[in-house]
């Protein structure tokens, strides 16, 4: 059972063909370019790799956010359209999760940041725990620094991985004793990690609507908000 999944969430593009036995072929980079130039490319070259046509694919996989507001949006168009055109099953996949499946590890908390801009992260706490991602809080949005020293409270060792690690964290704060950076190579997100968390939905019978799945944005754009104080009549209208 071999499914296309597709992140786009941040400036990296990522997209994988693989199935619970194997990881087919996989296509992850960060370049210059947007995910609208790069992204059906990818899929073309990704599924010509993994010796799989787009019919052979019994599902397909899209990391749903929060994250960059165009790049999801860009990501889950192109899902949407093929999981309809294919006839194949849709799963949408926490970004901050699939970000945790870079460290299978008990007794670990992970915690997953991505850039909200401002000197802020999205961010939630993970472990495995018998051999399942479980997330020990709901989503959210909040300071970097904030965030990085409430880890020191925890009586574990902290793995601290995203995007906004490299840019704010690393080399950049004093860390609490208990805390320590993921690598380079994974601190961003790769589609690898949104196909296994896909299959697993898949294997539990589980699929979105492609008319009704959405980004999971978390918060509303910065150009919702600029909009609403320029327009603060429109605003009371809506409420």
């Amino acid at each position: 059972m071999s499914i296309l999944a597709i992140d786009t969430a941040t400036q990296v593009s990522s997209v994988a063909v693989a199935s619970a036995e194997k990881l087919a072929a996989e296509l992850t980079m960060q370049a210059r370019l947007t995910h609208s130039e790069t992204l059906m490319p990818h899929i073309a070259q990704v599924l010509q790799m993994a010796s799989v046509k787009k019919e052979e694919l019994t599902g397909i996989a899209v990391s749903i956010g929060p994250g960059s507001f165009t790049g999801l949006r860009i990501g889950l168009a192109a899902a949407k359209a093929m999981a309809y055109a294919l006839q194949k099953p849709l799963v949408g996949v926490s970004t901050l999760a699939a970000l945790a499946g870079h460290f299978p590890v008990p007794g670990v908390r992970i915690v997953t940041l991505l850039d909200a801009q401002k000197g802020n992260a999205y961010y939630e706490h993970f472990s495995w725990e018998q051999g399942q991602l479980v997330s020990k809080q709901a989503a959210a949005v909040g300071k970097v620094t904030e965030i990085v020293t409430a880890c020191g409270d925890l009586a574990m060792p902290v793995i601290l991985t995203g995007d906004i690690v490299a840019k704010k964290v690393r080399d950049k704060m004093t860390l609490p004793t208990n805390v320590q950076v993921a690598p380079a190579q994974q601190l961003m997100p790769r589609a690898a990690n949104v196909a296994q968390l896909g299959l697993q939905r898949l294997a539990r019978g589980e699929a979105d609507n492609v008319m009704d799945l959405e980004p999971r944005y978390i918060r509303r754009s910065e150009a919702e908000v600029l909009w609403e104080q320029r327009h603060p009549e429109a605003k009371a209208c809506n409420n």
